[in-house]
């Protein structure tokens, strides 16, 4: 049986990528937010307040969760671009799943912040040089990561939780 909790596998940790695995992050990470919207689409307010497996978030929490981790991610990016080895905030992203507004708001809200986020965010990564890559920061339970790494776990959690989504549907015949 397949984990549900990890669609298509467990998060990758890799400090280089080649040019060609940089460019399919990349792509992955453009692609991210038409292919949430089209898992999403069509889907009641009561098929999106079900969770996506036992125990695990809602559809419409896990809508509202890409682009507030993906908020992160940029602004990581962009600490990683001017500071030398920042040292990032994490966020309780369990806690944030359950404020209100995460469990209420329509899920069109979340997915125009994340179009307009990656629009900003694929600005930022398509004029990146290669040493911009090597970059690094401190996160507090990784340890050091490269833009490239965080190229890499976001290529996966844009992949990861549309699936989670397009799973749900699957098995439930949506």
């Amino acid at each position: 049986m397949t984990d549900l909790r990890y669609p298509i596998g467990p998060m990758p940790r890799v400090n280089t990528l080649s040019a060609s695995a940089r460019t399919a992050a990349i792509d992955a990470i453009a692609e991210c937010p038409a292919r949430l919207r089209a898992a999403v689409a069509g889907l009641s307010d009561a098929q999106l307040d079900t969770p996506y497996r036992p125990g695990g978030w809602t559809v419409r929490q896990v809508v509202h969760h890409v682009p507030e981790s993906h908020m992160n991610a940029y602004v990581r990016l962009k600490l990683a671009l001017t500071e030398d080895e920042p040292t990032i905030k994490t966020y309780e992203e369990d806690r944030w799943s359950e404020l209100p507004e995460v469990r209420s708001s329509p899920v069109a809200l979340s997915l125009t912040l994340l179009e307009a986020l990656h629009a900003r965010w694929l600005a930022a990564l398509r004029t990146l040089k290669g040493s911009d890559f090597e970059r690094t920061f401190r996160h507090p339970v990784l340890g050091v990561l490269t833009v490239d790494g965080l190229l890499a776990m976001y290529e996966w959690h844009s992949k990861h939780h549309v699936a989670h989504v397009t799973g749900l549907r699957e098995r439930e015949g949506w």
